[in-house]
């Protein structure tokens, strides 16, 4: 199923690196869920250096 965008054409999305970081924070901080599965949460303390990268 095709999904029918629902930005006039020719709309670019080009966010700033302070506005993606900033929707995530405030979406994690407010428990709401995010329909990105581009950034993962990691528990550092339960992981070795090395295999962070892989994450």
């Amino acid at each position: 199923m095709e999904m029918e965008s629902c930005v006039p054409p020719g709309f670019r999305f080009h966010p700033t690196e302070e506005e993606l970081v900033g929707y995530y924070l405030k979406r994690k901080i407010n428990s709401l869920k995010i329909d990105l599965d581009v950034i993962v949460d990691v528990d550092l303390y339960k992981m070795e250096p090395w295999d962070i990268q892989g994450m």
